[in-house]
């Protein structure tokens, strides 16, 4: 595809195209979490994590039963990195470049929060403990501290109507994700062995 280089994006064009964000929204950011943060935190069960590498890029999806991430104080989130498919991509990424990124999604709930910060990871069985799940431990723990809080506007989600089980796609409608694997693997493995999952 060409793009035409007259109508490309420059930093000199952004103030036309693009007004300054106003007062409020400048505002509404924060740099700890507080009390209000804290009880969307507790109930959101699916959080997006991005990290960034020396082999690019990552987002992915984190769900948990009940919350996905604990606060352990103001400045500091704890996310249990559950056992997945052993791509750890993220893991990998925060052990070279600690910078992430988090959306935390509220079912029913149209906006969404978001956190910016720097994350450690830890194998302390002490921590590790704290979120054991049916007796298993998470692999590892991330440990994020706190640099940005804030709400982010539910324009997104009010117009996907993602929460509208109304709008729900069948699954009829999309092809089968475990025979897409099959055939993109060549691989003819069971089921339980093609986990979609991207840890």
């Amino acid at each position: 595809m060409h793009l035409d280089p007259a109508h490309l994006l420059s930093p000199e064009r952004l103030s036309p195209l693009y007004r300054e964000p106003s007062a409020a929204v400048k505002a509404k950011t924060s740099d700890r979490i507080s009390a209000d943060f804290a009880r969307i935190i507790a109930a959101s069960p699916l959080v997006v994590l991005a990290t960034g590498g020396p082999n690019g890029l990552d987002c992915s999806p984190r769900g948990d039963v009940g919350q996905v991430v604990y606060v352990q104080d103001e400045k500091t989130l704890l996310l249990p990195d559950r056992p997945g498919n052993n791509r750890i991509d993220s893991v990998r990424n925060i052990l070279a470049s600690p910078s992430v990124a988090l959306i935390f999604l509220v079912p029913g709930v149209s906006e969404s929060f978001r956190v910016n910060g720097t994350a450690q990871i830890t194998t302390d069985p002490a921590l590790l403990a704290r979120f054991a799940y049916k007796g298993q431990l998470p692999r590892s723990l991330f440990v994020i501290h706190v640099e940005e809080a804030y709400l982010h506007c539910g324009r997104a989600l009010l117009r996907s109507e993602v929460w509208n089980a109304a709008k729900h796609v069948s699954g009829e409608v999309l092809p089968n994700f475990v025979q897409m694997l099959r055939d993109q693997t060549k691989l003819n493995l069971p089921d339980d062995a093609l986990v979609i999952e991207d840890r």
